[in-house]
C-alpha cells in the first residue's frame, strides 16, 4: 500500500474529499512519464465493414456510432454510409447505431460505415471546483440504478458496503472500491470478447477474473451500490499509446479487436471522473515480460493515472446497457460495444468477426 492510498483512506470525519485528494496527487510515484494531459484534439476516421453470409431470406446489421459528446474530451464529427440495403440512424436508449435491413441475403449484403471523432486527453484537477450544472435527478437515478447483468443489492451491495464502511465522502468510497478491483480482481486472458460484465455472477462465484467490461462493470456496480453516480462507456482504441504502453493502444490500423469498455463515476464539484481499473490489471498480464507485480514501475504509474485520468487514443461509442435492437428478432444485449447481425437463422456471433466476416479499421485525420 503507497502513501497515496493511505491518505485517501484515512477515515476521519474531519477530512474532506478536497483535502484528501492533493494528498494522494502530491505522493505520485517516482515515474512520471504516464502523465495525460489535455491539451491539442486529434481526429480520426474509425471505419466498420460488414458482408453477412450469403443466406436466404431477411438479415439485419447495426453498426455503433459515437454517441457521446462533451466539451472537454470528445466530439462525434459525423457518420456516412454505403450498403447495398436500407440503411438509417436509429437508438435505443442512449446508444446511437446504423441499422440496415436487407429484403434477401442470398445474393450478397454488405455496409460499410465511417465516423469521424475527435478526442483528447483527460486529467482531472480534484483541487479546482468546476461550475458545471450538476446531474438532474433523472440523470442522477438512471446512474445509480441496477441493470440486468449489474445489480446494486444482495452480493454486490453486501461487497460495496464492506468495502466502504468507514469511508466519509464520494471520492474516499470510490477511490476505495478502485484500489480494491485493482488489488483483487485479475484479467482473464480466456474471456471472450471483453467479457460479459455479470458482476453478481463473478463475485458469488469468487473467481474475480475478466476483461474490461468485466472488471470496470464492478467499479460502476459497487459504486452504485454506495450511492454514487458511475457509468460504463463502451468504446475502442483507435491509436498507440504515447506513454510506451503497447497493451493500452491500438498498435496498426486493423482495429477489428480492439473493443475497450472504461468507466467514470460522478463526483460533485468535480464532475465526471475517468476511472480504469481493467487497465491496470492489463498492463501487469500483458507488458513485458508479462506477469507484472502491483509494486512494478510502470504497473504503479498506470495504477496511480487511472484513477482520475487516461490518455484518449481510445473514443466511446455510448454508455448503455440492456440495449433493443431496432427491428431485432432476438433478445436484448448488454452492450453495444461491437457490431451486431441476424439472419433468418438466429444472431451471427458478433466475437467471430472471421465468421461474422466483419472487420474494423482506424486512421488519424490532420487538424
Amino acid at each position: 500500500m503507497n502513501i497515496g492510498r493511505r491518505d485517501f483512506l484515512r477515515s476521519s470525519a474531519a477530512v474532506s474529499a478536497l483535502a484528501v485528494l492533493p494528498a494522494r496527487l502530491r505522493a505520485a510515484p517516482a515515474i512520471n512519464a504516464f502523465a495525460p494531459t489535455p491539451g491539442a484534439w486529434r481526429s480520426f476516421e474509425v471505419t466498420t465493414r460488414i458482408e453477412i453470409p450469403r443466406a436466404a431470406g431477411p438479415a439485419r446489421a447495426w453498426v455503433p456510432l459515437p454517441s457521446l459528446a462533451t466539451t472537454d474530451w470528445i466530439r462525434p464529427e459525423g457518420d456516412d454510409w454505403t450498403s447495398n440495403g436500407s440503411a438509417s440512424v436509429q437508438r435505443s436508449g442512449r446508444a446511437r447505431m446504423v441499422a440496415v435491413e436487407w429484403a434477401d441475403a442470398s445474393s450478397g449484403a454488405a455496409i460499410e460505415v465511417r465516423s469521424r471523432i475527435a478526442t483528447r486527453d483527460r486529467a482531472i484537477d480534484f483541487t479546482r471546483t468546476v461550475t458545471s450544472a450538476p446531474l438532474t435527478t433523472a440523470e442522477r437515478a438512471r446512474y445509480t440504478a441496477g441493470t440486468t447483468l449489474v445489480p446494486i443489492d444482495g452480493i454486490v451491495g453486501d461487497t460495496a458496503q464492506a468495502i466502504t464502511a468507514g469511508a466519509t465522502s464520494d471520492v474516499a468510497k470510490v477511490h476505495r472500491i478502485y484500489e480494491w478491483i485493482v488489488a483483487n480482481t485479475f484479467r482473464d486472458p480466456n474471456a471472450r470478447g471483453c467479457g460479459t460484465g455479470d458482476i453478481a455472477a463473478m463475485l458469488r462465484s469468487g473467481r474475480l477474473g475478466g476483461k474490461c467490461a468485466d472488471l470496470n462493470a464492478l467499479f460502476v456496480g459497487l459504486a452504485r451500490a454506495s450511492g454514487v453516480p458511475a457509468r460504463e462507456l463502451y468504446g475502442i482504441r483507435v491509436a498507440p499509446s504515447r506513454f510506451g504502453y503497447k497493451s493500452l493502444g491500438a498498435n496498426g490500423p486493423d482495429i477489428t479487436k480492439a473493443q475497450h469498455c472504461r468507466a467514470e463515476v460522478y463526483l460533485a464539484n468535480v464532475g465526471w471522473v475517468p476511472v480504469d481499473p481493467a487497465d491496470v490489471r492489463k498492463v501487469m498480464l500483458e507488458e513485458s515480460p508479462g506477469n507484472l507485480p502491483l509494486d512494478e514501475a510502470r504497473v504503479d504509474a498506470a495504477r496511480h493515472t487511472l484513477f482520475g485520468a487516461w490518455e484518449t487514443n481510445w473514443i466511446a461509442y455510448n454508455d448503455s446497457r440492456d440495449i433493443t435492437l431496432p427491428g431485432s428478432g432476438g433478445p436484448p444485449i448488454g452492450f453495444l460495444m461491437y457490431p451486431q447481425a441476424e439472419t433468418a437463422a438466429g444472431r451471427l456471433d458478433c466475437l467471430s468477426p472471421d465468421s461474422f466476416k466483419y472487420s474494423i479499421a482506424t486512421k488519424e485525420i490532420a487538424i
